[in-house]
């Protein structure tokens, strides 16, 4: 499936529209029985109502919303994911309401229901606790409305008319009168949107627009301004990415606007408890995990991690507050907060997103800058009555800059050009790159290092995960159930939900260890939150905790195999998982009731600044391709060190534009030994890096050395020349004779390979001569390796280059 091109999927708006129109007739029936009989449905029939919405109008669009971003819709996959989200959080609404039935909301009467609950109740109704999530997707809808109107004449009225219902469906929850015409509304949503369904299912039978209404947008993208000259180069670079997905970016700022909406409401006092709210958020905010993904699938690192990172701040916040309101109470809630240190991790990976965001447009460094406020704000040691006016105004921030981004990036997207101002780049790259090196060289003493395995895209999620949860398990005493009922969000969130995606996302890639590790270390959490966090809501305790301790040894044998694991990729993993080893025993202890918590309080520390760095290092080597921030070299490789992988250029232009330190001589003497069955080591660089081998730099050559080679092969010189240069070793295991044919290194070697370019019979029966230039200028060229070239033959050709040169 991954493999097709996006012309292969038909019309996935169909299912989308299809959604909305059963969703919205659904709703509108219910409306008018309810304007009618003055009764809200109750028990069952709201149930009903709202499992509809969860499994019509929010898995089939989130369905519509897949199979648009593999169509490269932008407006379509955020469109629909969208409203996935909303229709989904409206019939979870229905179903508490349900669940929970507030005897003053069975009969709705007309004028004003403020008076539905008296002054200062502890907990306002589930529908009333719904505005805010409403507000905030109407003010989404018409900017989707706006936008949609650059694409075709239809889906603006559906778009129009949705936001409009959901005006009227807020105002309906306090006014009687709103419902009809709410009603009424959602019959123009049903009519146009099975117009549009049918429009595009003709469309996608036949192969072209039979009714009119697709194809011509009501006014042109481009008539909203010229391109940003400051942003288009920014934006041309990200979309040589990946052009099967479409841009995720306007769906991780829709979710950053729905989110903060919300809780800016909360924070104000205009909600009580945080019971439905909490609910919204999770929803929205597992969209927000989409977009982190699709922008994985686009190998874009920077919007995979920062929308990672926004999604498990908006849940571990929301859980933290839904905690807080229903069991706790802010009284003894405050003095628990004061002994939680996630918060602080939080701000310290927002500085981060804020760091690595300066080379990118002003909105993006503006919207960094806000979520360092808004973790600022979420501190714990800060007093709640305090911190609420401040976090209430920082996700209002948020929100405003969110919703513009929204719709920036939308038509952006939408026009391929930086129509909408985002402002220029604060920093640029080359300078951001600059620091970092110099931060390098500040934590090394030597001048170059060997940087480990290159990044991978997830890496930084996956060290989030697990200092957020370690951070957040760090407790200043055992006795305090509050803060252990506070600390459950934090740490099994990212700990374990976290490290789930980061677990799905790895095997996605096909890295294998990169999955077990985020698996595993996910189970740990999990036990951890269970046992140390929630044990006393499970009446767990001294005497019952034979399974764990169990769980604990078998967990200390499996991570000792993970450390060995760690060590071939690089020293910060090791140390990780070294750590890792310390915790288990910390767990153990605590499990037969002698745990020193001084102890595990440092180990716990420690661990998350291992993780704060590493994060930090992923982050930076992947989004620029370079070592930029040391990682270290794995301990042991799989491959011998007296074999390293050489460079094969299909001729010496491809190596002249790298421009390596080299001497005329070693230029000449090249010149005469290419193309052919002789290879050449000359000194390794930073110029190596432009021949394409990027992270992996350390996995090529030796620490010093590199071996350049020319092939006389026409099939793989013209394969050099498409690709660039390639890194090459020979096809057979470690050992064992060369393979002369593709027969062979198919039996080999090809449970291994994703493919085997066939040339038949190799013309190559005896290894190349390989020949040391690293000091060809001072005492000569020396013979490392005599094979198909005869030694003599290339000193001859030595000399006479020499004397010709010097």
């Amino acid at each position: 499936m991954a493999g097709f091109a996006a012309v292969f999927y038909s019309e996935p708006a169909v299912l989308g529209l299809l959604g909305n129109v059963v969703s919205a007739f659904l709703l509108c029936l219910q409306n008018f029985a309810v304007a009618q009989s003055g009764l809200r449905p109750r028990g069952a029939e709201d149930i009903l109502a709202g499992v509809h919405l969860v499994l019509i109008g929010g898995f089939v669009q989130l369905l519509a919303g897949f199979l648009a971003f593999r169509k490269y819709d932008h407006l379509g996959g955020a469109a629909f994911l969208t409203f996935s989200a909303l229709w989904s959080s409206y019939g979870a609404t229905r179903i508490v309401s349900a669940a929970y039935p507030s005897p003053q909301n069975t009969t709705l009467p007309a004028g004003n229901g403020s008076h539905l609950l008296p002054l200062g109740a502890a907990q306002l109704s589930a529908s009333q606790s719904a505005v805010a999530g409403l507000v905030a997707y109407i003010s989404i809808s018409f900017v989707l409305c706006f936008c949609s109107a650059t694409v075709n004449y239809v889906m603006p009225f559906i778009f129009g008319a949705l936001a409009l219902a959901l005006v009227f469906e807020a105002v309906a929850l306090f006014c009687q009168w709103a419902l009809v015409v709410s009603g009424a509304i959602e019959l123009v949503i049903v009519t146009c949107g099975l117009y549009g369904a049918v429009a595009l299912l003709l469309k996608g039978i036949t192969q072209r627009y039979v009714l009119p209404g697709f194809g011509h947008p009501l006014f042109n993208v481009l008539l909203l301004g010229s391109a940003q000259k400051s942003s288009s180069k920014a934006i041309g670079e990200e979309k040589k990415k990946n052009t099967k997905y479409a841009e995720p970016m306007a769906l991780g700022n829709i979710c950053d606007t729905v989110s903060p909406f919300i809780f800016a409401f909360y924070f104000f006092g205009y909600m009580k408890t945080f019971c439905v709210g909490a609910v919204w958020i999770s929803i929205i905010s597992s969209c927000q995990l989409l977009s982190s993904f699709y922008s994985y699938l686009r190998g874009d690192a920077y919007h995979t991690t920062k929308f990672g990172v926004h999604s498990l701040y908006w849940l571990v916040m929301s859980w933290e507050e839904f905690i807080l309101t229903a069991f706790l109470g802010l009284p003894r809630a405050q003095e628990s907060r004061l002994g939680m240190f996630g918060g602080w991790f939080f701000l310290a990976t927002a500085c981060t997103l804020f760091l690595m965001s300066t080379h990118k447009d002003t909105l993006e460094t503006l919207q960094n800058a806000s979520f360092v406020i808004l973790t600022t704000a979420f501190i714990h040691q800060i007093p709640l009555p305090g911190a609420q006016p401040l976090l209430g105004t920082a996700c209002s921030l948020c929100t405003a800059l969110s919703l513009y981004a929204t719709f920036a990036s939308l038509i952006n997207s939408i026009g391929e050009k930086a129509l909408i101002p985002v402002g220029a780049q604060a920093v640029s790259s080359s300078a951001l790159q600059t620091a970092l090196v110099a931060l390098k060289a500040l934590l090394t003493s030597t001048k170059e290092l060997p940087g480990g395995t290159g990044a991978a895209v997830p890496d930084a999620l996956f060290y989030i995960c697990n200092g957020l949860a370690a951070a957040s398990a760090i407790q200043g005493g055992l006795g305090d159930p509050g803060r252990q009922q506070l600390s459950i969000p934090s740490v099994l969130i990212p700990g374990a939900v976290g490290q789930l995606y980061v677990c799905r996302i790895q095997a996605w890639g096909g890295r294998r260890f990169g999955s077990v590790l985020p698996f595993c270390y996910a189970a740990f959490w999990a036990a951890w939150a269970w046992l140390r966090l929630a044990g006393h809501l499970l009446n767990i305790g001294a005497g019952n905790t034979e399974g764990f301790t169990a769980g604990s040894v078998a967990f200390l044998v499996l991570n000792a195999f993970l450390i060995i694991l760690a060590s071939s990729f690089n020293v910060v993993l090791l140390c990780v998982t070294l750590a890792m080893e310390l915790l288990s025993i910390c767990f153990l202890l605590f499990t037969l009731e002698s745990l020193p918590l001084p102890f595990e309080i440092v180990v716990l520390s420690i661990f998350s600044i291992l993780c704060f760095y590493g994060a930090t290092a992923s982050l930076a080597n992947c989004m620029f391709g370079k070592d930029l921030l040391m990682m270290g070299p794995p301990l042991f490789t799989d491959r011998p060190q007296e074999k390293p992988i050489c460079i094969f250029i299909s001729n010496l232009d491809q190596l002249r534009a790298a421009a390596p330190p080299i001497s005329p001589l070693l230029w000449e003497f090249m010149e005469n030994v290419y193309p052919g069955g002789v290879g050449c080591i000359i000194q390794k660089g930073e110029w190596l890096k432009k021949l394409g081998v990027g992270a992996g730099y350390s996995r090529v050559g030796t620490q010093d050395s590199i071996m350049i080679r020319v092939p006389d092969l026409t099939v793989l010189v013209h394969l050099i020349d498409m690709t660039g240069p390639l890194a090459i070793t020979s096809a057979n295991p470690s050992g064992e004779v060369d393979s002369t044919h593709h027969d062979m290194v198919i039996s080999r070697l090809g449970h291994k390979l994703e493919g085997v370019l066939c040339d038949g019979e190799s013309d190559e029966v005896v290894a190349s001569t390989v020949v040391n230039c690293t000091k060809i200028d001072e005492s000569g060229i020396t013979i490392v390796r005599e094979g198909c070239i005869p030694a003599g033959k290339v000193m001859q050709i030595f000399e006479r280059v020499k004397n010709r040169v010097l």
